[in-house]
């Protein structure tokens, strides 16, 4: 019997506060494996509080759900006219399925911004792919504490002709 996969059909949503608590759960698991590639359970994004969370949320944010359930986010903030890209989260059984790239790009739209910039830490090779693959270029590495550096990177959309 042949069986065929149907392609995961998600759903963007914008994130407000009262997602809050979905959010720092979703977070929590996709930081979880970062945590263990750093031998660091501290990272930031694991020890981030429940009220920081909310208060990020009342900034622009996006969800990706697959039914009800919340696989992905990301969350920016714009200064100076450049958008701040953050806490690009999905769910760990669910990378690799081309969800990163959707939020990032959906990001970027809502964002209505010209300039881009996020980071990550520098041995998270597959951010580091997404983003370069994405058209960002890495601009430096700072040293958050032993054994965690962030890799900066930036994203110019190209003047229209």
């Amino acid at each position: 019997m042949m069986v065929i996969q149907q392609p995961h059909r998600f759903e963007l949503t914008g994130l407000t506060s009262d997602s809050a608590g979905e959010v720092m759960t979703l977070q929590r698991a996709a930081y979880a494996t970062e945590a263990q590639v750093y031998r660091d359970p501290f990272l930031p994004a694991l020890t981030q509080s429940l009220s920081d969370v909310e208060q990020e949320l009342q900034g622009p944010a996006l969800g990706a759900r697959l039914g009800a359930r919340l696989v992905g986010a990301v969350r920016w903030t714009i200064e100076a006219g450049v958008a701040h890209i953050g806490r690009l989260t999905v769910a760990p059984d669910m990378q690799g399925r081309g969800l990163g790239t959707m939020l990032l790009r959906a990001a970027e739209e809502a964002s209505r911004a010209q300039v881009f910039e996020l980071f990550t830490g520098h041995l998270s090779e597959a951010n580091i792919r997404l983003y370069e693959r994405e058209g960002y270029v890495p601009t430096r590495q700072e040293k958050l504490h032993d054994g965690v550096e962030l890799v900066y990177l930036r994203k110019e959309k190209p003047s229209p002709a």
